[in-house]
């Protein structure tokens, strides 16, 4: 009994199924393996290695690879830092909400009013064309609309709005978030308008043929559709503004302090362990938001 169970099991082990699954799974092990170097390489590693660098004994011009949690203590101690930490995210709120206001209604318009592909792809092209310049030059642009002499103060006094020039349109907080909402916003536009002109037509003429209103359908098919692309969206608005320093060095003359301008200028200042202290910090906060993201929807079922 014993050997012809043995017979079996070794029968089994060189049958074609078997040997076919093998090869499919060594295929597949290739196919990840430069993905996953790659991965391991330029993402753990360097990950690791700022953490690592966080807990080294920083002097006044250099550290030592001494471990210390003085780094660490003195940010979570300094009333300055965890005020950044409070202004990063309420302006990631902000321009988050912003982007979604402005950039919804036109990917619903391009995407689900705009029948021509042609016109679609160059309406699409159109909310990139910005992208074509500099990043410096789209966001030192804003400095000459929203001085206290610059077109949009002129275009009000002109029509007789108000009488002296909005001092709190540049340099402010709010000139940082204008700047980044225009910045940020063709990212939302992008994934929106995907899902949006993924929608089945038929499914919208059956809802106007059962008397259904554009709100109705709005509400019940566009909207719930749609929610991939939003979340799509949110993540790289949310990704690039948590990140972001240079919007708000430029347009606020530095009174809006960012975890990311707190990194730059400790790099700057050669402090590397609390500059990945704060680079740390910061990478949580956007895991996080990514995490919270991807579990309002499951992008690979929706996707």
């Amino acid at each position: 009994m014993t050997s012809v169970t043995t017979d079996m099991a070794v029968a089994t082990k060189d049958s074609p199924a078997v040997k076919r699954e093998g090869r499919d799974r060594r295929r597949a092990f290739m196919l990840l393996a430069p993905g996953v170097v790659w991965m391991i390489l330029f993402m753990v590693l360097p990950m690791l290695m700022v953490i690592y660098v966080s807990f080294w004994t920083q002097t006044t011009f250099a550290v030592e690879p001494t471990l210390t949690t003085a780094s660490w203590e003195r940010f979570m101690s300094s009333t300055t830092y965890i005020s950044a930490i409070g202004t990063t995210l309420r302006i990631w709120v902000i321009v988050l909400l912003a982007t979604l206001v402005v950039g919804y209604p036109v990917a619903l318009f391009i995407g689900l009013f705009v029948k021509n592909r042609t016109v679609q792809t160059a309406l699409l092209v159109a909310c990139v064309i910005p992208f074509w310049t500099s990043f410096l030059i789209r966001v030192i642009a804003w400095r000459p609309m929203l001085g206290t002499e610059g077109a949009i103060n002129l275009i009000l006094m002109k029509l007789g709005i108000i009488d002296q020039p909005l001092t709190f349109l540049l340099f402010s907080e709010f000139s940082v978030l204008v700047g980044m909402t225009q910045i940020y916003c063709v990212f939302m536009v992008g994934p929106i308008t995907f899902m949006i002109a993924r929608i089945d037509e038929s499914m919208i003429e059956a809802a106007r043929d059962l008397g259904a209103s554009f709100w109705t359908i709005f509400r019940r098919i566009v909207l719930p559709l749609s929610m991939p692309g939003v979340i799509v969206g949110a993540i790289f608005v949310s990704v690039m503004v948590l990140g972001e320093f240079a919007t708000a060095a430029s347009l606020s003359g530095r009174k809006v302090n960012l975890l990311g301008n707190i990194i730059v200028s400790q790099v700057g200042s050669l402090k590397w362990a609390f500059a990945a202290v704060a680079g740390v910090v910061l990478t949580v906060i956007i895991t996080a938001v990514i995490t919270l993201a991807l579990r309002v929807v499951d992008l690979r079922k929706e996707m």
